[in-house]
């Protein structure tokens, strides 16, 4: 059935048998087709249902989908005329892994971080209802997204707007990893009670049947009857935030979804749908074990990459400082903490999607006597500026953040590339960066930051394991690696390689900074007097990165060196490999020599 799928209008004519055997296929298709490029797996096999229920009831030319984090829309892409794509999936070129407005008109919004459906839902809504519109907004998100304040935030504001929207709790007990806290608890209370669905439907039906009697008792019967059924019908947290709240539904009954959905539909008010999904749904290895089978690579490979380095070396700085405790934000395979979990249970903290408080608490640690170490991506950290800001930097408090997938993190691209955190930490008080060429360089910085600097301090890696062989790391000292020609080339992390590939052509001096800021002003200024150009090249954003930190440390030294910053540009970047985003945007060695000579010749 599935090779005739080639819009939504196609399945709504099925059955709910014919439905269901189209799930079969998908998951299939999906089974076959992302072990071969890499993906999202696990989270999409639990959505079929749910997306076909989606696709039958609501017309999403007109309608708005938003997928809350977005990993979970493959589904929607297949059924959306992209299922010949998907061979591309994620690859230079090919489509994203994520939706995206600028691929579809049922894309409605781009997402690629939890917590933010329900706050755009409300927004589109909204400009419905003044524009005079007519159409719904559906917003799913999962329960993991739940442990994010920006969600509760919107849930508070939908509650009491008068703006309708559909919003469907995905609730699989799971976001990347298991998922903790009160509210995860609390959901669990609710999925063993799958009466409550079905007796709010009688009890409101069978109050809609007593009388009221005659005209002038009509407004006292009505204010019995909504006494007596906020007594009978019991409530949730939801209820309580003033939504509708409908549920809990088995998520892979079409049947059932698609009568809850129509339901919402035909409703004047907004609808808070709760339905219970299995991760990795039809696909047994992916039931059995859906951490490991949430994102999976086309290449698996055995050899170590930094995020592993960062997990062993903290748990060896552990073992020999007691004061020393780990943070995550729901990620603790991903950024290498699941072995120091099962070690140091009392000092391993995972907070859920939640990087703002995850930042706050570590300041409330570090202010104890503790060494709270905040391991979180570079995109992700971005959602805690403030905190790092207000609460760690003001304070000068002794904190270090591990920034894993800093700079091009390739498949996943423009919601995840690291680009920015040169940028907003460089401008803080009292914080420091450092960055490592190797992994020998991470484990010493780690052991500075952690036992021997004072005052917040960040480590950026990069995702993979590109590293040059580089000496001892000594704090607040500059490199010279090579010291000649007319050029200079400064460089830093992952691209200290390419850096020394594009030295090596020229001739020229070459200067790393494992530590970024602050930067050694001594060994930069004297290491570039008298030459023609400096060539500063670096994995982030132009803007506010190493090229902008030396152009205004030679200023400063009244150094008249002309600066040639190579980085990505202030754009969203797209996905690909890692070489081939390098290579597009001019990152790789000999894209940067011809810029060079091109700067050298005038052109």
């Amino acid at each position: 059935m599935l090779k005739d799928i080639m819009s939504p209008n196609d399945i709504k004519s099925l059955s709910n048998s014919e439905l269901e055997t189209l799930a079969f296929e998908i998951r299939k298709f999906l089974i076959e087709s992302v072990s071969r490029t890499g993906g999202h797996l696990a989270s999409n096999l639990g959505v079929v249902e749910l997306t076909l229920a989606l696709h039958y009831v609501f017309d999403f030319s007109k309608d708005r989908l938003i997928w809350d984090v977005g990993h979970q829309s493959y589904v929607h892409k297949i059924l959306t005329g992209r299922m010949d794509k998907f061979s591309e999936l994620r690859k230079f070129g090919g489509i994203s892994g994520f939706p995206k407005t600028s691929e579809s008109i049922y894309d409605a919004f781009n997402t690629g971080h939890a917590s933010t459906s329900v706050s755009a839902a409300l927004g589109m809504a909204r400009a419905r209802d003044l524009s005079g519109g007519k159409f719904d907004v559906v917003s799913v998100f999962g329960d993991g997204a739940l442990t994010g304040g920006m969600m509760f935030e919107a849930l508070n504001d939908a509650g009491h707007s008068k703006s309708k929207v559909i919003m469907i709790l995905n609730d699989n007990n799971m976001s990347i990893s298991q998922n903790v806290g009160g509210l995860s608890r609390y959901l669990q209370k609710l999925r063993i009670k799958p009466e409550y669905f079905k007796s709010k439907d009688f009890i409101e039906e069978l109050l809609s049947k007593l009388p009221l009697g005659s005209n002038r008792a009509k407004d006292t019967a009505k204010r019995a009857k909504t006494a007596l059924k906020k007594r009978v019908i019991p409530t949730t947290l939801f209820d309580n935030l003033g939504l509708n709240y409908i549920g809990p539904v088995d998520g892979h009954d079409i049947a059932a979804l698609k009568f809850v959905l129509e339901r919402a539909k035909n409703s004047d008010t907004s609808s808070f749908i709760h339905i219970r999904t299995v991760k990795g749904k039809g696909y047994r290895p992916a039931e059995t074990h859906p951490q490991q089978y949430h994102g999976i690579s086309a290449v698996q490979s055995n050899s170590e990459c930094y995020t592993q380095i960062f997990g062993k070396k903290l748990i060896e700085l552990a073992k020999k400082n007691s004061r020393i405790t780990a943070i995550t934000a729901a990620m603790p395979i991903n950024t290498g903490l699941s072995e120091f979990a099962k070690i140091f249970k009392n000092r391993y903290f995972d907070v859920g999607i939640a990087e703002e408080h995850a930042v706050t608490m570590a300041a409330g640690l570090a202010i104890g006597g503790f060494v709270p170490v905040v391991s979180i991506y570079s995109t992700f950290l971005q959602r805690s500026y403030d905190q790092i800001l207000h609460d760690v930097c003001l304070q000068n408090l002794h904190i270090v953040f591990c920034i894993d997938h800093a700079g091009n993190v390739g498949e996943d691209g423009e919601t995840h590339h690291g680009m920015h955190d040169i940028a907003f930490l460089s401008s803080m008080p009292n914080m420091t960066i450092l960055s490592p060429s190797s992994f020998d360089e991470l484990g010493d910085m780690m052991n500075y930051a952690i036992n021997i600097h004072k005052g917040p301090i960040a480590i950026r890696f990069p995702k993979g394991r590109t590293q040059v062989k580089s000496p001892k790391f000594e704090f607040g000292r500059a490199r010279i690696w090579e010291n000649g020609g007319d050029i200079a080339i400064i460089s830093t992390g992952r691209m200290l390689k390419t850096a020394q590939e594009v030295s090596k052509h020229f001739g020229a001096a070459l200067i790393a900074l494992p530590t970024i800021t602050p930067m050694d002003s001594g060994t930069v200024v004297s290491a570039v007097k008298g030459k023609k150009l400096v060539v500063t090249v670096e994995d982030a954003a132009i803007s506010g990165g190493i090229g902008e930190l030396v152009s205004y440390t030679l200023s400063k030294n009244s150094v008249g060196v002309p600066v040639m910053p190579v980085a990505f540009p202030d754009a969203p970047i797209i996905h690909g490999t890692v070489s081939e985003v390098d290579k597009y945007y001019g990152m790789d060695t000999e894209s940067i020599i011809k810029k060079i000579e091109d700067r050298l010749n005038g052109r």
